[in-house]
């Protein structure tokens, strides 16, 4: 058995070839959902939606979100109104007041529809639709997720970090943002000051999730602020890590990451922004995989391998390390 934390577009790459060593009905993948949003009404969960249209296949690999093929007249239409009713454009976060209003669900990370800041494709929007509905009928978000996982057929077992509120903040010198804002309203421009996960002090992991660290953890290389942070920041999470076998994969190539904004995110929290600095971001690893040519030292077991994964063979590639590491700490 073994659980994969995921966030990004890191973890979901592995994924592809997950089925080298591990089988999917021995396989559960804990999403983020710090990045979760509410735009324009909708809830959009991004981390859990790219493992959803993976495992249904028809995830869009150019973009590793949305699905595959989608058209966006949605979206273009909510652009053309914006701009003839001369209304404004870019991330519109909704006031203080109204982040906490109605649905408890609804904290921190509530931005209006007008002009949309992040391209949602009209299959895309759909999913989101169903899963606001059924939270509106009173469903938890996992309990909406395994309906969503069981309707685009997925065969691992697919959670939630949390169905409690927990939203990623930025802090810049431009003021506050959400980790959405910052990333696609902003591209990653701003400077950050540090990193927030407003709510995850008062929010619980998933049903199932502390059951599934029980099992062999593999973190994938994923942003270790914004995608596996958030997780960390739940109570016992970091806890049960610490008394399971844990697997980590860099997404860094020495000091340079693969992609997005981990090497500002890292600086921020004070971590150094390289390998290296997974010591001190994952303390509870019992074992590290890093690329042939990274010259980071750990006083833990180290596999070393290509890392960069553009296709589902390196993939394979990455989970068979994977599984060496396993085997040499258990």
């Amino acid at each position: 058995m073994v659980t994969f934390l995921s966030g990004g577009t890191g973890t979901p790459k592995l994924l592809d070839g997950a089925g080298a060593a591990f089988s999917p009905e021995e396989t559960t993948i804990v999403a983020n959902t710090g990045d979760d949003i509410e735009l324009g009404g909708l809830f959009v969960s991004p981390d859990v939606d790219t493992v959803l249209f993976q495992g249904g296949g028809i995830l869009d690999r150019d973009t590793w979100w949305g699905i595959a093929g989608d058209t966006h007249r949605t979206n273009s239409a909510l652009m053309d109104i914006a701009a003839a009713a001369d209304l404004p454009e870019g991330p519109q976060y909704l006031p203080a007041e109204k982040q906490t209003a109605s649905r408890d669900l609804a904290n921190w990370r509530r931005f209006s529809g007008v002009a949309e800041f992040m391209t949602i494709g009209d299959r895309d929007r759909a999913v989101h639709l169903t899963r606001t509905s059924l939270l509106d009928q009173g469903d938890t978000l996992s309990e909406a997720t395994a309906k969503l996982a069981d309707a685009f057929g997925l065969s691992v077992d697919l959670l939630p970090m949390s169905d409690d509120p927990v939203a990623s903040l930025i802090h810049t010198p431009e003021g506050m943002m959400h980790f959405q804002e910052y990333w696609v309203g902003h591209r990653g421009e701003p400077t950050v000051e540090t990193v927030e996960f407003r709510g995850s002090s008062m929010a619980q992991p998933a049903p199932g999730v502390l059951e599934a660290l029980e099992d062999t953890v593999v973190i994938g290389p994923s942003n270790p602020v914004t995608s596996i942070g958030p997780m960390l920041a739940l109570p016992g999470f970091a806890d049960a890590l610490a008394q399971t076998t844990v697997v980590a994969v860099s997404p860094f190539l020495g000091d340079e990451a693969f992609s997005g904004p981990a090497g500002d995110l890292m600086e921020a929290v004070n971590a150094e922004p390289s390998t290296e600095g997974l010591a001190a971001a994952y303390p509870f690893a019992d074992a590290y995989v890093i690329d042939t040519n990274d010259d980071a030292e750990f006083d833990r077991p180290t596999i070393q391998t290509d890392i960069r994964i553009d296709d589902e063979a390196d993939a394979e590639r990455v989970i068979r390390a994977i599984a060496e590491a396993i085997d040499i700490v258990n």
